[in-house]
């Protein structure tokens, strides 16, 4: 039992970091464009990530069931605290160093690389692909849920942005500077709401899957059997074949207040990477990367992907940059981000597979 609420209290954990850290995807643009103060940025985003967190649960049911084979080995208690230790350390480094990482990745390696670890090496604990015979975007696993969206939403946040943004171009080519930024001004507050409420929608979810899996492993060893009529809700039975696992609405309500939480604590390493650093922005520019990352977010929350809020609006941000000059990008930070990207599923599943190696070393698992 007390190993169940420490996976809860770890996964709450990482739900707060992941606020703060990816705090900066809805906030940077309107922020650099001094269209909202910083104070009132984080407002707006924390309002609006506790109501997306709230909306819908097809992104936890993929990460509680579709990544982890668990007719394999059972995921216990230590692997999925192993998981998020990994993802957790991930994000500080980036945090730190100022690199738009993704939250969603780092959980997903730190999960992958836990799971593999307490299965021994035996790949098959990791669902790659299962394909459904009913429509290929249902499909689970590695494959669909992970890797092809990893590559295809932010080259789409970037075709989008370079589109919506050249469209306004030619559409405002006549318009003095002064009235588009009058109108863009309030604009912009929209469509950050917006990309706030995606973030909410999509990222808060990956946590409620973590916690849901943790009391289904409980439920099943029997560990709330004895529990008193109060805290019966913690009782989570294991979906039925064929069947998505339900998500309690508590633990909705739990990680949507964790995440506004940490909302409201900020990233300011990161805002002024993606706000500053990369490309300078005006307000016309922050609505058109916003709007083009909400976009790409909402649709693959609708099938359940768990994508990166920080890769869509980072490639949005390039793609409006594009549009508004090849060279206003700086290319530079761009390959840092770039390599951030790349490295955060393998960092953070090796440091979760060391994380249960050394618990087995120490006979704690």
């Amino acid at each position: 039992m007390a190993l169940i609420l420490t996976v809860i209290i770890v996964a709450l954990l990482f739900e707060y970091i992941n606020g703060f850290h990816d705090t900066a995807n809805s906030i940077a643009t309107v922020v650099s464009t001094k269209v909202l103060s910083p104070r009132q940025a984080i407002v707006l985003s924390a309002i609006t990530n506790l109501l997306g967190a709230l909306w819908g649960t097809a992104v936890a049911k993929t990460i509680a069931s579709g990544l982890i084979d668990t007719q394999v080995v059972p995921v216990s208690s230590q692997a999925l605290i192993c998981a998020l230790l990994g993802a957790i350390v991930w994000n500080l480094i980036t945090w730190w160093v100022g690199l738009p990482s993704s939250s969603s990745h780092a959980l997903i390696g730190g999960l992958c690389g836990a799971g593999l670890a307490a299965a021994k090496g035996n790949w098959h604990v990791i669902i790659w692909s299962q394909p459904s015979a009913e429509h290929w975007w249902k499909g689970k696993g590695l494959l669909w849920k992970v890797v092809m969206p990893m590559i295809v939403s932010p080259i789409l946040g970037a075709i989008i942005g370079f589109i919506i943004m050249a469209l306004l171009y030619i559409m405002l080519r006549n318009v003095r500077p002064l009235a588009v930024n009058r109108a863009f001004n309030k604009l912009q507050i929209a469509s950050a709401a917006s990309m706030g409420f995606m973030h909410g929608t999509n990222d808060a979810q990956k946590t409620m899957g973590i916690i849901a899996l943790a009391l289904v492993a409980g439920t099943t060893a029997g560990l709330f059997n004895a529990l008193p009529d109060w805290l019966q809700f913690l009782h989570t039975p294991a979906a039925a074949a064929g069947q998505d696992l339900t998500i309690a609405t508590w633990i909705k309500v739990t990680c949507a207040l964790t995440m506004c939480a940490g909302t409201a604590a900020g990233g300011w390493r990161v805002i002024r990477t993606l706000g500053h650093k990369m490309v300078k922005l005006q307000p016309i520019n922050g609505f058109a990367a916003e709007t083009s990352s909400a976009l790409v977010i909402l649709t693959a929350t609708e099938f359940g992907i768990p994508v990166s809020t920080t890769h869509n609006i980072s490639a949005a941000i390039m793609g409006v940059g594009a549009a508004k000059r090849f060279n206003a990008i700086k290319w530079p930070v761009v390959e840092r981000i770039v390599w951030a990207w790349i490295f955060t599923i393998p960092v953070a599943g090796g440091i979760a597979y060391l994380l249960v190696e050394l618990l087995r070393w120490l006979n704690w698992m």
